[in-house]
């Protein structure tokens, strides 16, 4: 729980079936970065979704999962030095909103986060469907 707002699962991550994507949001990572088996699901899980995503500082899970490796990343400008100082391989790009690495797909906070969501619609089911979501929401959609 974080102020107030409490987040449920209905289901135990071994009981999850094949995804299409996973998205790992971010926050304050400590306690997830710490939890084994969340790590060890997301390690296995990887190489059979088609598409992972870290919002904000999500990908530091990423990270300490192994899933992000050497790939060219963005998290929350304030994380970005911490990013690349405890994760070297990675090549993180500042003032960037959203980073498409492939199957591999992070973005900066929060409204990045709405960014990457946008072109994540795009990617799975069509431009077209991603303008009609972003006008929705009236919010620009930007590739």
């Amino acid at each position: 729980m974080r102020h107030g707002l409490a987040i449920t699962t209905h289901e135990a991550l071994a009981g999850v079936g094949e995804l299409d994507l996973i998205v790992v949001a971010g926050g304050v990572t400590t306690g997830a970065e710490a939890d084994q088996t969340l790590l060890a699901w997301l390690r296995d899980r990887a190489p059979h979704t088609p598409h992972l995503a870290s919002i904000c500082t999500g990908a530091f899970i990423l990270a300490e999962a192994g899933v992000l490796t050497d790939h060219r990343v963005t998290t929350h400008w304030e994380d970005q030095a911490e990013l690349a100082r405890r994760f070297p391989a990675l090549t993180v790009l500042p003032d960037r909103r959203w980073v498409d690495a492939g199957p591999l797909h992070t973005s900066g906070g929060i409204s990045a986060g709405i960014d990457l969501s946008l072109h994540l619609v795009e990617v799975l089911a069509g431009r077209q469907l991603a303008e009609r979501t972003a006008r929705q929401m009236e919010y620009a959609f930007v590739d």
